[in-house]
């Protein structure tokens, strides 16, 4: 059987609305509007005599015949792309073209990414990087992504995780007067006198702060009336003696040197795992998210 372009264009279609189970993060994907997509899809639905999706107000989920054609289609999609990703191989690296779609944590985006993306827009001005920030955890494929950036330790068992930061220090940080009115805590344990500022996890659950230090290993539900998941806010937050906060030292650094902040409980500050990438092991890796990756470790925004 021959497939035309339309048809082929109408796959293409279906498997991004299949990726994303969304009309708008499809559209905007293939940069068209959610309505083109609902017209095109009831086209195809209708040529093929068969509903691949349900819709609803709030949600896209498939149907058993579009599970099927899902399956079906997307290692032949995934094979047509990393054929046309291999002539990136031939070409200059500055001719390279293609597009990276990433999914990563708010702290890969300020401090890896961040750094790092003006010159590889310099070397490699064809290659478009589209980024989703999302401290949720998201699986990429799903999600329609190429790669994801996550902490190590978080990596889903069948992914391909490739580290990009050395392992990264912890730290308490607190606005002077804040300090200056409701002390320093010298222990940990002392936190539960203190307002810290409590951090939401992807998951929705709390995050307890770590310490390692003379003790041993300790994890602290911290007490606080401020639940948040946004660093920005924390920091603003924190300099403006709304409490304590637990970051990693690379956030928190120039707020500390403007003197806006001061870190407290140094020796009991932990490391945590670096920035790793992630992928499906049975894509091949695109010359473009290569060539990102490349870059990431030799510039080495947090040292690797």
């Amino acid at each position: 059987m021959r497939i035309d372009r339309a048809e082929l264009a109408d796959l293409g279609t279906f498997l991004a609305i299949a990726r994303h189970r969304s009309f708008r993060r499809a559209g905007l994907e293939l940069g068209v509007s959610a309505s083109a997509l609902s017209h095109a899809l009831k086209a195809m639905e209708a040529r093929l005599g068969v509903r691949l999706v349900n819709r609803t107000s709030r949600s896209v989920t498939l149907t058993a015949a579009g599970e099927d054609l899902l399956a079906s289609l997307d290692a032949p999609f995934a094979a047509i792309g990393s054929a046309l990703d291999v002539l990136n191989q031939h070409r200059e690296p500055t001719k390279a073209t293609g597009r990276i779609r990433l999914n990563v944590l708010e702290h890969a985006s300020t401090l890896l990414l961040a750094p790092v993306l003006p010159l590889f827009h310099d070397r490699h001005p064809m290659i478009e990087v589209d980024v989703r920030v999302s401290n949720d955890l998201l699986d990429v494929v799903e999600a329609g992504a190429d790669a994801g950036i996550r902490y190590g330790g978080t990596i889903p068992q069948d992914m391909v995780a490739r580290r990009l930061s050395a392992d990264l220090r912890w730290v308490v940080v607190g606005a002077p007067a804040y300090l200056d009115r409701h002390g320093t805590p010298d222990h940990p344990r002392d936190l539960a006198a203190h307002r810290c500022l409590r951090i939401r996890l992807g998951d929705e659950s709390l995050y307890r702060w770590e310490f390692e230090g003379a003790d041993g290993q300790i994890a602290l539900d911290v007490p606080g009336a401020v639940t948040l998941d946004n660093t920005q806010f924390a920091l603003s937050l924190a300099a403006a003696g709304g409490g304590l906060t637990y970051l990693p030292e690379a956030c928190v650094g120039p707020s500390v040197a403007r003197g806006e902040l001061r870190v407290v409980l140094a020796d009991w500050a932990p490391l945590g795992p670096g920035f790793h990438l992630y992928y499906p092991g049975r894509r091949q890796l695109p010359t473009g998210l290569r060539l990102l990756i490349d870059l990431i470790r030799e510039r080495a925004p947090l040292g690797f």
